[in-house]
């Protein structure tokens, strides 16, 4: 069984003075949630989600060496501009690897990063900031150490993308990720996401997903809070159980190929992430009005033409609409005329699974 002291490096066997490292990594959008954790952001249960292929972060990563390795240093900048609300939560995820990373305190570093997708969109861009960020280090010990083998690269990446943002961890891979031990899911692991290892139907290749902004503001709770509701919740116990059973049924689903069961189990876990907020002290309703006449006339859509569209939410008002690539045109022209008029400013970007980060040229 792999353990943290696993990506504890001995010390590296090359040098390098300065240089620069590129990727992009995707978000991802859960279909079993993760909500709870444990001390050093391991999950209180597993997740399983898809990877997205367009909405992503690009991240470049500059390094020079310097003379005094007191301190941890760093520059940052968003689409070119410095952005210094953003480095506190930088530091402490630099902070967080070094034991992992202890070359960390021998550079100065300039990171700039940006999305693909609108900022302040309402898309969480903590797990592809991360996942992008931890690719660029894990470049630079690859680098230090040219023996690396791919796969250690990618499960430390993963890791170290976990101890900046817990969701990060699958927005290294694609197409569909897990997170978090499961008896019956070889190589699974509270540590790192890893690719989902078991059969998948051609129904769920090149799943789509539309995201409708319903509301593009500040969370109303942050990430970290709403799992720490969790440690004193009193469902919390009966939840945990719930994910590793959905997640058994799900890999049957993903094997058959049964779309109706899919989306019982996808909807059913999206408005379980919300129950378990509603029921938490403090309490919280993220979800806004629009965002329950959207699930409405998507229940009422798929009722009338038995197409097999669905939703799932993150923790946040905005709704993803997943659906198969074959029914794609039927679903975006409803997406069109019905759901739209309920989206900020009309709003809506459409994605699809992807197959995870991939290193850009400088």
């Amino acid at each position: 069984m792999v353990t943290t002291h696993y990506f504890i490096p001995k010390k590296h066997t090359s040098s390098l003075e300065n240089g620069s490292f590129q990727w992009s990594a995707p978000s991802n959008i859960a279909l079993v949630k993760y909500w709870g954790k444990k001390d050093q952001q391991i999950p209180a249960n597993p997740s399983v989600s898809f990877t997205l292929n367009h909405c992503k972060t690009i991240t470049k990563l500059t390094f020079v060496k310097k003379e005094n390795q007191n301190t941890l240093l760093f520059d940052l900048l968003f689409e070119g501009q410095p952005k210094e609300d953003f480095k506190p939560k930088i530091q402490k995820f630099l902070e967080r690897i070094e034991k992992y990373l202890p070359f960390l305190r021998e550079y100065h570093f300039t990171i700039d990063t940006q999305n693909t997708f609108p900022h302040s969109s309402g898309i969480a861009s903590s797990a592809s900031g991360m996942a992008a960020l931890a690719l660029c280090l894990m470049s630079l010990e690859k680098a230090l150490n040219p023996a690396m083998t791919d796969d250690y690269f990618y499960q430390k990446a993963s890791f170290l993308a976990r101890l900046g943002s817990g969701s990060a961890c699958r927005s290294i891979k694609g197409q569909l990720v897990v997170w978090g031990q499961q008896q019956n899911i070889t190589g699974s692991t509270d540590l790192y996401g890893i690719p989902f290892p078991n059969a998948v139907h051609a129904n769920f290749k090149n799943y789509q997903d539309t995201i409708l902004l319903v509301d593009k503001g500040e969370k109303q709770v942050s990430s970290t809070l709403g799992h720490d509701l969790m440690h004193q919740h009193p469902y919390a116990e009966r939840r945990f159980e719930q994910a590793h059973e959905n997640l058994d049924t799900l890999q049957a689903i993903f094997e058959s190929g049964d779309l109706d069961q899919f989306i019982k189990v996808v909807e059913s876990e999206a408005l379980t992430l919300h129950a378990m907020m509603m029921t938490s002290m403090p309490y919280f309703i993220l979800m806004k009005p629009r965002t329950l006449e959207i699930i409405s006339a998507i229940w009422s859509f798929r009722k009338d033409t038995k197409i097999p569209v669905c939703f799932t939410l993150d923790a946040g008002a905005n709704v993803h609409v997943l659906y198969p690539e074959a029914v794609a045109e039927k679903v975006l022209q409803f997406i069109k005329d019905k759901l739209v008029g309920f989206c900020q400013n009309g709003q809506y970007i459409c994605d699809q699974i992807g197959d995870g980060a991939l290193p850009m040229a400088n």
